[in-house]
């Protein structure tokens, strides 16, 4: 199966720096493929370069292979973008954002209410865009990206500073996408949101990857404890051998029905960048 995309040794500097290096990796058709990383990381460059909004110093990215630097009208009419407010106009209502870029590409107009239903904006169809809060733009911005049934879909950051009701919509939303077919690339520096989204994930610390694969796969990997965690009734906290070594404790311990959880000590993602970079996430705001 040719690969939705495939990026190898990619590198970008500005102004002396290194934003990207030697950036490698490779995306399956249907899968949702998370980016993870904190502010400033290198990112949304990615993308940018992956959409042809910018072009690399050195390497190679491949969009369903055609080279990112050579994409005609046809391959970014296969793509949906969603990065900030994006191709959003403030002036203009939610209803006319969308006919815009619907007249562009070609897309029947039917097409918008039923987008604005699905993301429940159809009721502010005729609000400015200026008017909309936060989570409301994303929601557009999202809507805009999907209007042309897209193959490949960038999402850079879409549930940033969202309350849990909008993150939870946008996660269903992306679920859907992902059972069509449609590819995603998406880029956060929530980890919660990567481990139960993404197929695979990249760790991207100060421009390069520090660890690519499936979440569970990634966090197994840094398992070092490999323990259970058993949470008794009466408040104590007990860890256990992951082994046949503690076989008897955990009996004696349902027999008396003394347990109120039991869970691994499997670590996050986010345990897992810490361990490999020194830092928290929250660090880099």
């Amino acid at each position: 199966m040719r690969n939705a995309m495939t990026v190898r040794e990619l590198s970008i500097r500005f102004a002396g720096k290194q934003i990207l290096d030697t950036v490698t990796f490779e995306i399956q058709k249907g899968e949702i493929f998370g980016l993870l990383g904190p502010s400033g990381a290198g990112k949304t460059t990615l993308i940018k370069i992956l959409t042809g909004q910018l072009v690399q110093d050195s390497g190679y990215a491949g969009i369903l292979g055609k080279d990112t630097r050579e994409l005609s009208v046809l391959e970014h009419g296969k793509m949906g973008i969603m990065m900030d407010s994006f191709g959003l106009y403030d002036r203009l209502s939610v209803y006319d954002n969308l006919l815009f870029y619907a007249d562009i590409y070609h897309v029947p107009h039917k097409r918008i209410a039923e987008i604005l239903k699905r993301i429940e904006l159809y009721d502010d169809r005729n609000k400015a865009v200026s008017k909309l809060s936060k989570g409301m733009k994303n929601r557009l911005s999202l809507a805009r990206a999907l209007m042309n049934h897209a193959e490949i879909l960038f999402l850079d950051e879409p549930t940033s500073g969202l309350d849990p009701v909008t993150t939870k919509e946008i996660h269903t939303v992306l679920s859907e996408q992902r059972e069509r077919g449609t590819t995603i690339f998406l880029t956060t520096h929530n980890m919660f949101e990567a481990e139960s989204l993404c197929d695979q994930v990249a760790l991207l610390h100060e421009g390069q990857i520090i660890e690519y694969g499936k979440p569970v796969d990634i966090c197994r990997k840094y398992n070092y404890l490999n323990k259970f965690r058993v949470t008794l009734k009466d408040g104590e906290m007990v860890l256990l051998e992951n082994s046949s070594a503690s076989a008897l404790q955990m009996k004696e311990y349902l027999e008396k029905d003394a347990i109120e959880a039991i869970h691994s000590t499997e670590p996050t993602l986010e345990s897992v960048f810490t361990q490999l970079t020194g830092k928290e996430l929250d660090c880099y705001e």
